[in-house]
Parts: structure tokens; sequence; C-alpha cells
């Protein structure tokens, strides 16, 4: 499959009950060709109303930090493990996510990224580990076969607790880092 064709077929995907509710689908937005990821759990209003993910209050602060370590959207992929929102932006259901899963492995799978970054616990503990915890676990890496992988503080919990802030500073020039390590072509003094 194709990935215009995989977007289409998620598009119109029926496979769990938030298709019901949904204004638009979520599929991802930025580079389909970066070396690194980003997933966060599921879309809020905002980007259900947009179709595109991280455009909210929680997305404008996330766009800000990671201009802190010099990323923009094309240089980077950004998506979902749930590609509908959840009503009233609740955690999504377990069954809700397995149903997304398949898109979110072929997304995966087409963009090649080097590093994957979870965005907050939900998206940590269905993709880097069950019982991971985010307030003890965030900023360390992990390998995962082919991936680097990383969980941060979700950008709305930031909103939430100024707190996480410092904390999530030194992540994010933890990921900085590890971009320059391992990555051959995400920041421009890189490319060949």
């Amino acid at each position: 499959m194709k990935w215009d064709e995989l977007e289409a077929t998620c598009k119109v995907c029926t496979n769990c009950k938030l298709c019901e509710r949904r204004h638009n689908v979520v599929f991802g937005d930025g580079n389909p060709r970066a070396e690194v990821m980003f997933i966060g759990e599921g879309p809020g209003e905002q980007e259900d109303l947009s179709g595109v993910p991280f455009v909210g209050r929680a997305g404008q602060l996330l766009t800000d930090m990671l201009k802190i370590i010099d990323l923009d959207r094309s240089q980077y992929y950004i998506t979902n493990i749930v590609k509908c929102r959840p009503p009233g932006n609740r955690d999504p259901e377990s069954a809700e996510q397995d149903a997304c899963m398949g898109y979110l492995r072929s997304q995966v799978r087409m963009i090649k990224p080097k590093i994957i970054i979870c965005l907050g616990r939900i998206a940590a503990m269905r993709l880097i580990r069950s019982d991971y915890r985010i307030t003890k676990e965030h900023g360390q890496w992990v390998k995962s076969g082919p991936f680097w992988m990383t969980a941060i503080y979700h950008p709305s919990a930031l909103l939430r607790d100024l707190n996480k802030r410092p904390e999530t500073f030194d992540d994010l020039m933890s990921i900085q880092e590890k971009i320059r390590e391992v990555c051959t072509h995400t920041y421009p003094e890189q490319q060949n």
C-alpha cells in the first residue's frame, strides 16, 4: 500500500465507535520521510475540526518547544495513536487504540524514522512499555528494533503544570543531542 492509499483508507475507517462522532480523521502531518517522529495519544477538539494534529493550545506549545531545538514540521512527522477524537478528550480506550494500531504501524514502516518520541503517558505505555511511568522515566532513551525511543510530558500536561517545564527543557536538549547523534539530515548543517 502506498502513502496516499493508507491515508485514504484511514479517512473512511469505521473500525471503532470513535468514527460516529468525528468531524475529521486526523491522519498526521509533517515530513513523511522524516528521521524523527512524534506520536501522541489522540486528537483534541481543534484537531478534530481541522484534521491536523497538534494545532490547539497544546500543539502551539509543542511547536514553541520544538523551536528551542530548531525543529519545525518540515523536519519531523507527527501523528497520534488514535486518529479520531475521543469524546471530551478522554483517554482512548484499549479497543480504540487497537483499531488504529495498523495505521500507525504502517505509518512507522513507511516513514522509517530513526527516533520516535512519545508525547505523554498513553503513547509511552502503548509504544514503549505497558507499565511505563512518565513521571519517573520521561527523557530516558530505549532502543527498540531500529528505533531510538523516548517519552516526554504531553504538552497539555505542561499547560496544566508549569513545574514540569524545566524537566521537559532537559528532555528537549536530550532529543536534540540524540538527533545529532543518529540522524543524518534532520538539521540543515547535517546535510551533505
